[in-house]
């Protein structure tokens, strides 16, 4: 997976590994199982800080995408996290936030329902990972 960082952005660079990493599981770039490169090679191939990719190796792995062994290094888990009250808050709240820009900025429902389902349906689903 080409992981892409956008130096200008004002999302943390950390979020955007961790965002690039997720979608990669969710398109199977990134497969059940898979060991990722280790701290110091993402951060040389990438060029960032290592702690940066550490820190978001540890986010992954608390939100239960990841695996960390001191030994293997990290991995992509072999089951996935499950739907919880905490996350269904997060999602609420990130979908609040998304909808009323959107809306803000003039996007129609059904423009963002229709970008909403054409991402979705590139997505793999859990049984043909």
């Amino acid at each position: 997976m080409l992981l892409k960082i956008d130096f200008e952005s004002e999302m943390p660079i950390y979020e955007q590994l961790r965002r690039q990493i997720i979608i990669g599981i969710a398109t199977g770039e990134l497969e059940l199982g898979e060991e990722l490169p280790s701290v110091r090679q993402l951060g040389g191939d990438i060029g960032i800080n290592l702690h940066t990719v550490n820190k978001t190796y540890n986010i992954l792995k608390n939100e239960g995408y990841l695996i960390i062994d001191r030994r293997k290094g990290a991995m992509i888990k072999d089951r996935l996290p499950e739907v919880n009250d905490d996350y269904m808050n997060i999602l609420e709240n990130e979908l609040d936030y998304l909808i009323a820009d959107s809306k803000n900025r003039g996007i129609k429902k059904d423009e963002f329902l229709k970008l909403c389902s054409g991402f979705y349906d590139k997505l793999k689903d859990k049984e043909d990972r």
